[in-house]
C-alpha cells in the first residue's frame, strides 16, 4: 500500500512538473499571432505591390487636366492645361535646389527613394494622432503619387507609393527626378512648374536670377498653393517663408545671417502683380477647391484629371462680377475706388451656391471676402441670436411686447444703446426688429437664454469666438466674425421652412478611373416651420417699413436685414451688410475694407452704408426675371390674429376698438390671445339732452342727465346752420350756456361722454334749437312735433312716467290724458294714481311761446299704455309715438333727433376695467431712420 501511494504521489509530481507556466503559453500564442500577422501582412503587401500601376513615362511630365462643369453640365473651365514652362536640371540655381530639398526632403540625394528615418518619425506621430496625421513622403514618392496614384490616405496606396519610388530611383537619376518634381507641381495662381511660377510671381524667366527670399517662397508654395499665394495672403506667405529659411539653416544650406536678411524683405515688393485670368470665375473656383480639398481626401483639382460637377449659374455669376467691376454701365453708386465688397448668391431651396463675388475689381484672384475670414456682422445677427431662438424656444409672437425704455446696463464698461440714441418704451418685437433697435434685441437674448441662443445659431453655421455667446452677439458687436457665405447659409434656412445644410459649390467629383464621390450635403431641420415663417414675416417688414427699404425689389416678395458696425470712438461704420432672400434666392452682401496707414479699420466715408442694399436689390431683380416668384407660404402651425395695439398681454380688439388701434400679428398656434380688450368699450350716452333759447341774455341753455358716480367729463360741440361741428367745451357739469348766439341761426348741439382716463367715449347725443330773429312768418310755421314720446309704468309708485324730446323754437306742451288736458313747459309729466287694467291715451302738442311763434301749434304726437292688472302680468309697456297729421309734418318733427332715443342702451352693461399701463402704446413713429 505504501509503495503504491508513493508511486501515485511521484506520478502526480511528475505530471505537475511537466505543466508549462501560463506566461510561456501567452508568449507562445502571441508569437504565433505575430507570425501569422506577418505572413498575412507580407501576403497583403505582396498583393498591393503586384497590383501597383506600371511606371508610365508619359505621365511623369505633365499632370492630368481637370474639367469643371456648371449647374447645367456645361464645362466652363479646364484646370491644368495652361501656364506651364518646362525646365531642365541644369536651369536650376543652387539656392532653389537647397530651398526645395531642405523643405521637402533633406536627404533626397542620399536615400534610395524612401527615407527610413522619416518613416520612423511618421509612424510615431501616426500612433499618437491617427493614421495620416504626418507623412514621410520623399520627393521621389511625391512624383510617384502625383503621376500614378490617388492622394487618398490608405495603407495600400502608401505601400504602392514606396514600391514605385524604389523602382523610379532605379530607372532615373536624382537630377531627373527633381526635374520631374519641379516641372509637375502646382504653385497656385494658375502656375504649373517652378519656371512659370517664377515668371508669374517675380517676373523672372531666368531661374538663375532668383534671390534667396524668392527661392524660399517658391519652395514653400507646393504645400498649400492657394493658402500661401503671396498675392492673396502675404501674411501667410511670410510665415511659410520663415519656415523654409529655418529649415535651410538647420540643414546647413544657409547661415543664420543670410536667413535674417531674407526675412527682412517686403514680400509685396517682390511681386510683379501678374495674375491668372485664363480660367473664368476664379472667386467661385476658390470655393470649389476648398470643398474638394476638405471632402475628397488628397484630391487636387489642378493635377488629378477630375471632372467636377458644380452648382454654378454662369448667368448669375456674370452679373455679380459685373456689379463688382467698375465700368460706366455699372449702376452701383460706389463712393470711391477703395470700398471693397463680397457677396454670395444661394439657391434658397437647397443651399447650392449659384455665384460668388469675392472682391471688387479683383478678378477673383485676390482675397475673397465672400468666403474667407469674416467681419463683424452687426445687426444681421439679431434674427439668428435673439429673435429666432425666442420664437423657437419661447414661442414668442411677432406682437411680443418689449420695453425699449433706456440704455441696457449689463455691467460692462458702457451700456448698450440704440443706434439712434432714442428710446420709445413698449413696442412689438416686429417693430423692434424692423427698426433694428439694440436694447430690445439684447433683452430678448436675456429672455431666451445664452445656451439656447448659442445652440440655435450654431445649427445655422455660426461659430462664436471663444465658443461662447456674449450679450453683444445679439447685435453682432463682439469678436465673432462671419463672411457672406456663412450669413447667406444661415438666412436661407429662414426662407426654406427651417431646413439647413452647409452651402455647397460641388455636387460630385469623378476620377479618371470612373470612381465618383457625391458631395451634396443633406438638409436637416434645425428649427420649427413656425420659427422660419415668423422670422421671415418680420424681415419682410424690415424692407417695407424698416431700415431696409432701399433693398426693396418690386414684384418679388423678399425678406432681409440690414447690419452695420461701429468703431470704438463711434466715428462711423467700418462694415455694412444686407442679407435677404426670396423663395428662390438668398443673397448676402458685405461692404467695407477701409484702413488707415497703420492698418487699423476706418469708417465707410460719408455714411455710405447703403451700397449692400443696392447690390442686393439689383441682383435679386435681375436674377428673378422670367421666373415665378411666389410668396412665402404660412404653415398650419402659425395663426394670424388681430390684436389691440398696445395691449399687454396681447388682447383681441373689442367691437369698440378703433380700426387705427388694431394690428395683425403672428402667433404660434395655441398661444394666440383669447381675452378681449375692454380698453375701448363704449360709455353710455347722455340722456335727456335739451336746449332752449334764453331771450333775456341771448343765449342757449343746454342740459342733460348722466349717472352721478361716473368718472367722466363731457365734450360739448355745436354746429351752426350747415357749418362744421365745432368743439365748445369739455366739462364735468351736466349743463352749459352758449352765449352770444346768432339771431335766426339753427344750432345743432352735440354732447359726448368721455372717461377721464381717456380710454373710452360714448356715442354722440344731439339736439337742435333755432335762435329767433329771422323771418317771423317762416319761424311761425316751423313748430316741429315732439319726438321720442314714451310712457312707462312704475309699479312701485303706481305712476306713469311720460317723456319726450323737442327740437324747435321755445314752446309749451299741451298734454291730453284720456281727454283731460294740461299745459306744461317741461319735457315730461308724471300721471299718478294709475288704475290697474286701464289704458291711457296720451297726446302731446307743442305750442309756440315767443314772437310770431306765440300760440302756433305743432303736430300732435300720441302714445298709449295699459296699466297691468293686479293679479300679474308685465310690469309695463313702453308706448311708441305715432303721427296723427300729415307726412310732411312728421318729417319736420323727426329731424336729427333719432339718435336721442336709440343710444341709451348701447354699452350700458360694459365694465370699466381699463389699465393705465397702455398709455405708451407701441412707441412707433419716433424711430424713423436708416441706421442700425
Amino acid at each position: 500500500m505504501a509503495n503504491n501511494s508513493q508511486s501515485r504521489t511521484a506520478r502526480r509530481k511528475q505530471k505537475k512538473a511537466k505543466k508549462k507556466p501560463l506566461w510561456k503559453k501567452i508568449l507562445l500564442i502571441m508569437l504565433l499571432i505575430f507570425i501569422i500577422m506577418g505572413i498575412g501582412a507580407g501576403a497583403t503587401a505582396a498583393y498591393w505591390i503586384a497590383t501597383a500601376p506600371e511606371i508610365d513615362e508619359s505621365k511623369l511630365s505633365d499632370p492630368l487636366a481637370s474639367q469643371v462643369l456648371d449647374m447645367n453640365g456645361e464645362v466652363f473651365g479646364t484646370l491644368g492645361e495652361e501656364k506651364r514652362t518646362k525646365i531642365s536640371y541644369e536651369d536650376l540655381p543652387q539656392v532653389l535646389i537647397d530651398a526645395v530639398t531642405a523643405t521637402e526632403d533633406a536627404r533626397f540625394f542620399e536615400h534610395s527613394g524612401i527615407d527610413l528615418r522619416r518613416i520612423g518619425g511618421a509612424i510615431l506621430a501616426n500612433f499618437k494622432n491617427g493614421f495620416g496625421s504626418e507623412g514621410a513622403s520623399t520627393i521621389t514618392q511625391q512624383v510617384v503619387e502625383k503621376s500614378f496614384l490617388s492622394a487618398e490616405k490608405k495603407i495600400s496606396l502608401k505601400v504602392q507609393e514606396q514600391w514605385l519610388a524604389l523602382k523610379l530611383e532605379r530607372e532615373y537619376s536624382k537630377e531627373e527626378i527633381l526635374e520631374m518634381y519641379l516641372n509637375k507641381i502646382f504653385y497656385g495662381n494658375g502656375a504649373y512648374g517652378v519656371a512659370k511660377a517664377a515668371e508669374i510671381y517675380f517676373g523672372k524667366e531666368d531661374l538663375s536670377e532668383l534671390t534667396l527670399p524668392e527661392a524660399a517662397i517658391l519652395a514653400g508654395l507646393p504645400q498649400r498653393p492657394t493658402a500661401y499665394n503671396p498675392y492673396e495672403n502675404p501674411d501667410l506667405t511670410k510665415e511659410r517663408m520663415d519656415t523654409v529659411l529655418t529649415l535651410m539653416v538647420r540643414h546647413g544650406k544657409i547661415s543664420q545671417e543670410e536667413a535674417d536678411e531674407a526675412r527682412a524683405v517686403d514680400i509685396p515688393s517682390l511681386l510683379t502683380g501678374e495674375s491668372d485670368s485664363s480660367v473664368p470665375y476664379r472667386a467661385f473656383l476658390k470655393q470649389v477647391q476648398r470643398e474638394v480639398n476638405e471632402k475628397v481626401d488628397g484630391a487636387d483639382i489642378y493635377t488629378d484629371g477630375l471632372k467636377i460637377h458644380t452648382t454654378l449659374d454662369t448667368s448669375i455669376q456674370d452679373h455679380v462680377e459685373f456689379l463688382l467691376t467698375d465700368s460706366e454701365e455699372n449702376p452701383i453708386p460706389y463712393p470711391d475706388d477703395e470700398m471693397q465688397a463680397g457677396m454670395t448668391v444661394l439657391d434658397t431651396k437647397n443651399g447650392a451656391i449659384r455665384a460668388i463675388g469675392g472682391s471688387r475689381n479683383g478678378n477673383g484672384t485676390g482675397y475673397n471676402y465672400a468666403i474667407q475670414g469674416g467681419q463683424q456682422p452687426g445687426s444681421t445677427m439679431k434674427p439668428i441670436v435673439a429673435y429666432g431662438p425666442a420664437i423657437e424656444y419661447n414661442k414668442m409672437s411677432t406682437y411680443h411686447q418689449i420695453n425699449d425704455d433706456k440704455p441696457f446696463d449689463y455691467g460692462g464698461s458702457s451700456p448698450i444703446r440704440n443706434w439712434n440714441r432714442s428710446y420709445a418704451g413698449w413696442m412689438t418685437a416686429r417693430h423692434a426688429l424692423n427698426q433694428s433697435l439694440n436694447v430690445p434685441a439684447v433683452k430678448t437674448l436675456e429672455e431666451v437664454g445664452y445656451d439656447q441662443a448659442q445652440g440655435f445659431a450654431e445649427s445655422l453655421g455660426i461659430n462664436f469666438a471663444d465658443d461662447t455667446v456674449r450679450i453683444g452677439d445679439a447685435i453682432g458687436g463682439t469678436g465673432t466674425n462671419v463672411n457672406p457665405l456663412q450669413m447667406a447659409g444661415a438666412y436661407r434656412a429662414f426662407g426654406n421652412e427651417g431646413l439647413y445644410n452647409e452651402p455647397y459649390a460641388v455636387t460630385s467629383v469623378e476620377f479618371p478611373d470612373g470612381r465618383t464621390v457625391e458631395l451634396k450635403p443633406k438638409a436637416e431641420a434645425v428649427m420649427s416651420d413656425y420659427t422660419a415663417y415668423m422670422i421671415t414675416d418680420m424681415l419682410k417688414s424690415v424692407i417695407t417699413d424698416g431700415t431696409g427699404t432701399a433693398a426693396n425689389v418690386p414684384g418679388v416678395p423678399v425678406a432681409g436685414k440690414t447690419g452695420t458696425t461701429s468703431l470704438p470712438d463711434e466715428s462711423g461704420s467700418p462694415d455694412s451688410w444686407f442679407t435677404g432672400y426670396s423663395t428662390n434666392y438668398t443673397i448676402s452682401v458685405w461692404t467695407g475694407g477701409y484702413t488707415n496707414d497703420e492698418g487699423q479699420r476706418m469708417a465707410i466715408p460719408n455714411g455710405q452704408t447703403k451700397i449692400p442694399h443696392a447690390l442686393f436689390s439689383n441682383t435679386m431683380a435681375e436674377i428673378s426675371q422670367g421666373i415665378d416668384n411666389p410668396d412665402f407660404e404660412k404653415p398650419d402651425s402659425v395663426v394670424e390674429v388681430e390684436v389691440e395695439e398696445g395691449s399687454r398681454p396681447a388682447a383681441r380688439p373689442s367691437e369698440y376698438t378703433p380700426s387705427s388701434q388694431i394690428v395683425t400679428e403672428l402667433f404660434v398656434k395655441g398661444t394666440e390671445p383669447t381675452e378681449t380688450s375692454e380698453k375701448f368699450d363704449e360709455l353710455d350716452p347722455v340722456s335727456g339732452l335739451s336746449a332752449s333759447y334764453n331771450e333775456d341774455n341771448n343765449s342757449i341753455e343746454v342740459g342733460w342727465d348722466y349717472e352721478e358716480d361716473a368718472d367722466v367729463s363731457f365734450e360739448v360741440s355745436a354746429q351752426i346752420d350747415d357749418g362744421q361741428m365745432q368743439g365748445l367745451s369739455n366739462t364735468e357739469e351736466t349743463s352749459m350756456e352758449i352765449t352770444e348766439v346768432e339771431p335766426g341761426a339753427d344750432y345743432t348741439i352735440q354732447v359726448v361722454a368721455v372717461s377721464n382716463d381717456g380710454d373710452m367715449q360714448s356715442e354722440a347725443a344731439t339736439t337742435s334749437v333755432t335762435v329767433p330773429g329771422g323771418d317771423e312768418e317762416e319761424e311761425a310755421e316751423n313748430i316741429p312735433a315732439v319726438s321720442g314720446l314714451s310712457a312707462q309704468y312704475n309699479q312701485e309708485n303706481s305712476l306713469i312716467d311720460v317723456s319726450w324730446s323737442y327740437n324747435g323754437p321755445p314752446a309749451a306742451f299741451e298734454v291730453s290724458v284720456n281727454g283731460q288736458t294740461q299745459t306744461v313747459e317741461s319735457n315730461g309729466i308724471e300721471i299718478s294714481g294709475a288704475t290697474p287694467g286701464e289704458t291711457y291715451e296720451i297726446v302731446v302738442t307743442p305750442i309756440g311761446q315767443n314772437g310770431a311763434n306765440e300760440g302756433a301749434e305743432g303736430q300732435s304726437q300720441s302714445t298709449s299704455i295699459t296699466v297691468p292688472a293686479e293679479d300679474g302680468g308685465d310690469s309695463g309697456d313702453t308706448g311708441e309715438g305715432s303721427d296723427e297729421d300729415s307726412e310732411e309734418g312728421s318729417s319736420e318733427g323727426q329731424g336729427d333727433e333719432e339718435n336721442d332715443g336709440d343710444n341709451s342702451g348701447d354699452g350700458g352693461d360694459q365694465e370699466d376695467n381699463t389699465e393705465d399701463e397702455n398709455d405708451n402704446g407701441n412707441g412707433e413713429g419716433d424711430n424713423q431712420g436708416d441706421g442700425e
